[in-house]
């Protein structure tokens, strides 16, 4: 399960518009299960589908006091497998046969391309409401391990008792928007180097 989490005022329901907008087309189907603060929202192959194999995915939206955490489940790629397989074995047996299942390689590159679709249309939604990976204003400010003064995100010490603030200055993932302590060199959430 891949997630990230986006600081701002962005709603669960912003997602989810924007993914049924992008998805609720051609060969695949969108569903919205839930309101308020969680959503999931369903993304498949329509049961119809003209071309290319069955495939589908969670998107599970959940509201949090930092702001959003969108996870993103294990795509079902057996039907895209066997899909390809279907057109291994017919241009094997007969090479022309590629030409009568170029609309299934199609629709099966983009079945395979699903996740990362997903992902630009969250992050361009996210952008479009003004939520980032940057942190949250609730986060940016630092508590003085000496005197408990709150101090802003970035201060060399603390305003009250002059104590040095160095080591309790959180940050963010770039990669996926998780608060990191202390300085992790590795990100716990995405496991990406910081």
């Amino acid at each position: 399960m891949d997630q990230r989490i986006f600081h701002g005022n962005l709603k669960p329901e912003d997602i989810a518009r924007a993914l049924y907008a992008r998805f609720n087309r051609g060969n695949l189907r969108t569903q919205q299960v839930g309101q308020g603060e969680k959503v999931v929202v369903q993304i498949a192959s329509a049961q119809a589908a003209r071309s290319g194999g069955q495939t589908g995915l969670t998107v599970t939206l959940q509201k949090t006091q930092e702001g959003l955490l969108v996870q993103i489940g294990k795509q079902a790629i057996w039907g895209v497998a066997a899909s390809l397989g279907m057109t291994a074995l017919a241009a094997f047996q007969n090479p022309l046969n590629l030409i009568n299942r170029l609309d299934d390689v199609a629709q099966d590159i983009e079945n395979l391309q699903l996740n990362q679709e997903i992902w630009l249309t969250i992050e361009g939604a996210a952008q479009a409401a003004g939520a980032t990976f940057e942190l949250a204003e609730r986060l940016r400010s630092v508590t003085c391990q000496y005197c408990g003064v709150g101090n802003k995100v970035g201060a060399g010490s603390c305003e009250a008792c002059g104590a040095p603030l160095g080591s309790a200055q959180p940050t963010t993932c770039r990669s996926c928007g998780f608060v990191l302590r202390n300085r992790e060199s590795i990100c716990p959430n995405c496991k990406k180097r910081t």
